[in-house]
């Protein structure tokens, strides 16, 4: 396989910011009482609208939501928010929309849904996911119930422990690779340019000249395109939902699905549209050739799956299915293993990437004759930035890894082969993945994966039942975490500061979450008509689900209709066959991922706007702004999530007021 050389796009990104020469302490009052803003306002609003629309922009909007809110409340107090404060706030603000409790109500309608019943898995699940169908608390729509004591607390130290090691350990992984490997991160400045635009506002007086603020400006472009389409995209269906309990949509959310029209012509084929206008800005904000490539994968799917259903590889698909039932049917006779084998060959890439880097930059230090001996030393770090000892890092890795192992030997009657299994993912596997992961985000801003590593050890370990698929297992991918260590080095904040901030945030946010989630179950069933995104997708994610715990149950399964070596294998080595092409005539690295990974049967609905929007931004505003164009989108992306936010939190006030205060008839 031929080195990729990285490409005149990502050099552009790598120049948007520097690295400042001081660090400040972000953490503060003012945090907690950020703390307690997103508990109280935020985390309802992000579950809510993760129901009705499954916009997972909805965290990123609470982040921009809390630190503008915060911004100005400080103004009017006669002081001004520092950039670490600012970053603080946004960092808290997206963490809390990162904890799991949302996936109680998950929970809830997993075992209780007729993929699971069918498939003889809802009477296998352990008490610690759900409790068994025929709890009270079922009929009662209620988290507050003792049945519900065990799911909550395996949530709580899964929560801790998570957060615990993805914190101290991506920051081990970022020293290794900003500071001793001195990598560029060239995603990084994407965030960090929203931050300094708000930084800007809130320190308004400094700016003496015009053209010094016009990120703000910017921003506010952003903000009030996000807060015109919300009110027509999610405010409008949140209204009408709460208090007609039909919600009324002028765009159909989450998508509209031609499937069944199309299917005439186009066999197997899954076709529609998100009309979600975010796409469009999301993809003038990512890489072109990263929405290039991910465009040209889903046009092979449109030309594949024809011939796939002509040959009977794709059988079970039949004319007249929509979205949902032919991306589960084609995933059981095809993609399901075929996309294995072509995340098989992203790893490979990836990791071959790796490598050549390591052996370059150590011949680079063996041929300098400028580079210090010791200079690399892992303890050449900038001073004020707020690091810890590296023996520390190590001792929270062994801590959290052997932690999670005698949890899930306990639960697991301490099962030799899934004890082995765990040793091997937690002391083998984790750590590789997570540097190979890390030295790419630093390189060219990609994560890669080894797929069908966890369920091939447990289906492996000769374990039978599902209880296995459900522990605490010590498997986790830190290397994307330095990234967020780099935007915080770009701002200017400490890392004490987010440190100081995750002990607080962490007990609040649990508290507030389960209270939220339990009120949200109390006003109606879940998934129902009145949170669309949830009726149609929970259906989907629970078959492809069942697909794979069936592996264990002992007996035929999904799975084993599913699972396919030949495909597999043919999926691996089309995938490899490409990737190498496309590196020998020198293709841009992220068109190279983005082909490989549409061909694992991309769905046209989010890529077509974000392609769309690529076009626009490249040939019509690049054109017209040249290189500030790079640095104004992630600004105005931000401001149209800070937007969408705002409307969406007024709306989703508004439906729990009404909801709490009038007992509907109907």
């Amino acid at each position: 396989m031929a080195e990729i050389k990285l490409d005149k796009e990502l050099e552009e990104f790598r120049q948007v910011m520097e690295v400042p020469s001081t660090f400040e302490d972000g953490f503060n009052w003012t945090a907690l009482l950020g703390a307690i803003f997103v508990a109280l306002l935020m985390v309802p609003g992000a579950i809510y609208m993760g129901l009705l629309a499954g916009v997972d922009s909805i965290g990123s909007a609470s982040q921009w939501v809390t630190a503008i809110l915060f911004i100005e409340v400080a103004k009017r107090a006669q002081k001004n928010l520092t950039r670490a404060e600012i970053f603080v706030l946004f960092f808290m603000a997206g963490s809390a929309m990162g904890l799991p409790f949302g996936g109680l109500l998950w929970n809830q309608f997993f075992i209780r849904s007729e993929a699971a019943t069918a498939t003889g898995i809802a009477a296998d699940l352990p008490v610690w996911f759900a409790p068994s169908v025929d709890s009270a608390s079922y009929g009662l729509r209620t988290f507050f119930h003792r049945d519900w004591l065990p799911v909550i607390g395996m949530v709580i130290f899964g929560t801790f422990f998570g957060q615990l090691s993805s914190t101290i350990l991506g920051y081990g992984l970022f020293r290794v690779a900003n500071d001793i490997e001195k990598l560029p991160f060239p995603m990084a400045p994407i965030g960090a340019q929203g931050i300094m635009a708000l930084a800007e506002d809130a320190d308004e007086k400094s700016l003496t000249q015009d053209q010094d603020k016009w990120r703000w400006r910017v921003f506010s472009i952003g903000g009030a395109l996000g807060l015109a389409f919300g009110a027509v995209y999610l405010l409008l269906p949140t209204l009408t939902g709460a208090l007609t309990g039909e919600p009324i949509t002028v765009f159909p959310i989450p998508f509209s699905d031609f499937t069944p029209q199309t299917g005439k012509y186009l066999k197997a084929v899954a076709t529609g549209i998100s009309w979600d206008f975010g796409n469009l800005i999301f993809g003038m904000v990512l890489p072109f050739f990263a929405m290039v490539g991910a465009f040209i994968g889903l046009l092979s799917t449109f030309v594949l799956n024809p011939v796939l259903y002509n040959v009977g590889i794709l059988q079970s698909w039949t004319p007249g299915r929509d979205t949902i039932s032919t991306i589960y049917l084609n995933n059981v006779d095809f993609y399901f293993s075929f996309h294995i084998g072509i995340a098989i060959a992203i790893a490979v890439g990836g990791i071959y990437q790796v490598i050549k880097s390591v052996r370059s930059s150590r011949q680079a230090q063996r041929d300098s004759a400028t580079l210090p001996k010791g200079s690399a030393a892992i303890g050449a770090v900038p001073e004020g930035r707020g690091d810890i000892r590296p023996w520390l890092i190590i001792a929270v890795y062994f801590f959290v890894t052997m932690t999670y192992i005698l949890v899930s030997g306990w639960l697991i009657d301490w099962h030799r082969g899934v004890m082995l299994a765990l040793l091997f993912l937690g002391f083998v596997y984790t750590p590789l993945i997570s540097y190979v992961t890390a030295r790419l985000e630093g390189m060219v801003g990609q994560v890669v994966e080894v797929p069908f590593i966890r369920e091939a050890a447990l289906i492996l370990s000769g374990f039978q039942g599902v209880t296995v698929w459900f522990l605490p297992i010590p498997m986790a991918n830190y290397g994307s975490m330095t990234v967020f260590y780099k935007q915080c080095e770009l701002t200017g904040t400490k890392f004490t500061s987010i440190w100081k901030t995750q002990v607080i945030l962490l007990p609040i946010i649990l508290v507030s979450s389960i209270f939220f989630m339990n009120f949200i179950w109390s006003l109606n069933e879940v998934p129902s008509a009145v949170y669309p995104f949830a009726d149609m997708m929970w259906k989907l994610h629970a078959q492809n689900a069942c697909i794979m715990f069936s592996a264990t149950l002992g007996e035929y399964s999904i799975f084993e209709d599913a699972f396919r070596f030949t495909y597999i294998l043919s999926g691996t080595v089309f995938g490899g066959l490409l990737f190498s092409i496309m590196s020998i005539l020198g293709a841009p690295v992220l068109l190279t991922f983005g082909v490989v990974r549409g061909l694992g049967q991309t769905t046209p609905h989010a890529v077509i706007p974000q392609f769309l929007g690529a076009l626009l931004g490249r040939y019509y505003f690049r054109r017209k702004l040249g290189l500030r164009w790079r640095q104004y989108i992630p600004v105005v992306s931000a401001g149209f999530a800070c937007g969408m936010g705002l409307i969406t939190t007024v709306g989703v006030g508004i439906t729990f007021l009404s909801k709490a205060a009038i007992p509907l008839p109907f």
